[in-house]
């Protein structure tokens, strides 16, 4: 589904990169646990975390526990706020990289998704070129979907069409 929240944004940013090398399902059971220790995902909040707010997190059983993780969720917060200032939202710098509208994958099924495109491609050397971390091209790409950038629902999908409008809506939505 299409995502134009900011705060919504940086969630799902932070939940991707806390999800690499781990499946998706550890992490969505640690969602609310993120909710609580992030602040409900307020990035001013956690770009000023300081040590004392590592430490908690570091010690926090409901969220994983890494160290880099932890760091970089800091740091990519930070980053976030200096896009915001940039480009006057996240939303709008994020789907400048599908050219504001999502992305319709044809997809006949599960197999036929890619891991990553030149759109994830473009949006990870660019990210990382800007100090976030975990922000690999697979990592975007799940990003991408989680948001709505790409639709890639195959044929078959009992949402398919109607997410299909709503990427259309969007780029109506956003011409305006």
């Amino acid at each position: 589904m299409p995502v134009h929240d900011d705060r919504v944004l940086f969630e799902f940013l932070l939940l991707e990169g806390a999800q690499a090398g781990l499946s998706w399902d550890t992490i969505l059971r640690k969602r609310d646990g993120y909710r609580r220790a992030y602040h409900r995902f307020n990035p001013r909040r956690v770009a000023d975390y300081d040590a004392q707010d590592r430490a908690r997190l570091l010690a926090d059983p409901g969220i994983v526990r890494n160290r880099s993780k932890v760091t970089g969720s800091i740091v990519n917060a930070q980053i976030f706020l200096e896009v915001q200032r940039e480009f006057g939202s996240f939303d709008r710098y994020v789907w400048g990289f599908v050219g504001g509208r999502s992305l319709q994958g044809k997809r006949r099924s599960p197999k036929d998704v890619p891991a990553r495109t030149t759109e994830s491609d473009a949006l990870s050397k660019d990210l990382r070129r800007r100090g976030f971390k975990f922000v690999g091209s697979t990592i975007c790409y799940a990003f991408m979907q989680a948001v709505g950038m790409v639709n890639d629902h195959t044929q078959d999908c009992f949402r398919a069409r109607e997410v299909r409008g709503l990427g259309q809506r969007t780029r109506e939505r956003r011409a305006r």
